[in-house]
């Protein structure tokens, strides 16, 4: 009789979960980091922690939104011609009376003169600096900037939850606030696992890969508003993953690894997680990402292990880890834009599995056209640069036609 071979270790069991479901709970370890204060003309791409009102009206004073002249409309004849009382510049800081029957010159973002009701634009003048011969009229209010008809002292111009972009930067200063409350980053650690990962620019040997994930996670990370502190390679060994874990504790507001989560022999990250308890392993039902693991550090610090292969970690992040580092972030709202758009091709799915697929967006008619990129293997990352989009497929589609309408998340740096 054949001997029997000894039984391998059992695999520890796994909670199978839908996209959404597995999104749901990555979403809950998180809740926005405090608030810092911080210079307004440095808060760009932080979220805002509480309601920002203007200190002043905008503009503060009537304005002149052209080169010309403050005037009183009714004075105004065609062929006429008025003495020019006085200029007035942008910066000038008289009170400046316009009388009877004058004009005074001004400038684009000069006070208008009280008394006046308009700006005749010079083009409608022969341009005179001491008497100006009108050649056209304007009505009352004609290119003036009124008081306060942008923004009223003490509206609220900014909400909490405002990811902050250059023209809300401007806005803040404008309505006078030289520093803002807003979260705190959050701080993010990559791992990246595997024996086989050489750094980029030195020789491979057989065998061995560049490593693109820790790079491609820590870009993304930053680019959704995390610091991003650590990101480091570490070998297919167990006790090496813990030791690394372990050297995160306190240094970092969400831990991120990538690879070693399936049902391999030498899957590091699961035994390293399941070690002491505290991690759960997950199938989620989806192409690419479909093994993903969920733990902690020893000061509760999540860690999010995502799959080794580029494309199917690039796609959990946008899914998974984005949402939750805008959370941190103390973003309003944590999701990418999505639109609808037309389908380039025919297009075959698994049925069971939510299948998100690279793509690129064609605008030329108008309407955004899905055209896929890159092959459907999840190790296929030549195409993944030219993607800005991906297009989602619902678990119970097995078949799209060329044209039909599908959803697609706007990877271009939008949020919902």
């Amino acid at each position: 009789m054949a001997d029997v071979l000894p039984a391998g270790p059992a695999l520890p069991a796994r909670v199978v979960r839908s996209l959404d479901e597995h999104a749901a709970a990555v979403l809950a370890l998180g809740r926005p980091l405090p608030a810092v204060t911080v210079p307004s003309a440095q808060a760009r791409g932080r979220a805002l922690a509480a309601d920002v009102r203007s200190t002043l009206d905008l503009p503060p004073w009537d304005s002149s939104a052209m080169d010309g002249y403050a005037v009183r409309s009714a004075e105004l004849h065609v062929g006429g011609a008025l003495e020019v009382a006085d200029d007035v510049a942008a910066g000038d800081t008289r009170d400046v009376r316009l009388p009877t029957g004058a004009v005074a010159r001004v400038m684009t973002g000069a006070p208008v003169p009280d008394g006046a009701d308009a700006v005749l634009p010079v083009e409608l003048t022969d341009g005179g600096t001491r008497r100006v011969h009108v050649q056209g009229v304007v009505a009352p209010g004609a290119h003036v900037r009124r008081r306060g008809e942008d923004v009223r002292a003490g509206d609220v111009v900014l909400h909490a939850g405002d990811v902050l972009g250059a023209g809300a930067v401007g806005l803040l200063a404008a309505t006078g606030h030289a520093h803002v409350a807003v979260h705190a980053r959050p701080r993010v650690a990559v791992l990246s696992t595997g024996s086989e990962l050489v750094p980029p620019g030195q020789p491979l040997a057989h065998g061995q890969i560049h490593e693109s994930n820790g790079p491609q996670l820590a870009a993304a990370a930053e680019a959704a508003g995390a610091d991003v502190v650590a990101v480091r390679v570490v070998r297919d060994d167990v006790p090496a993953v813990r030791a690394a874990l372990a050297a995160l504790v306190g240094e970092a507001d969400l831990v991120v690894t990538t690879g070693g989560v399936s049902v391999g022999a030498y899957d590091v990250v699961r035994d390293a997680l399941l070690a002491d308890g505290a991690g759960e392993l997950v199938h989620v039902r989806m192409q690419p990402g479909k093994p993903q693991a969920v733990g902690a550090l020893a000061d509760g610090t999540p860690v999010l292990a995502l799959p080794g292969n580029p494309v199917s970690s690039f796609v959990s992040f946008e899914v998974f880890v984005r949402p939750l580092l805008r959370r941190l972030l103390g973003a309003r709202h944590v999701h990418r834009r999505r639109l609808t758009a037309d389908l380039a091709a025919d297009l075959r799915s698994t049925a069971g599995r939510r299948r998100l697929l690279r793509a690129r967006l064609d605008w030329g008619s108008g309407r955004p056209v899905a055209v896929l990129v890159g092959g459907p293997g999840s190790h296929l990352l030549g195409a993944l640069a030219g993607a800005d989009a991906l297009v989602d497929v619902p678990e119970d589609v097995a078949h799209l036609a060329a044209g039909d309408p599908v959803t697609v998340i706007d990877l271009r740096e939008h949020d919902a």
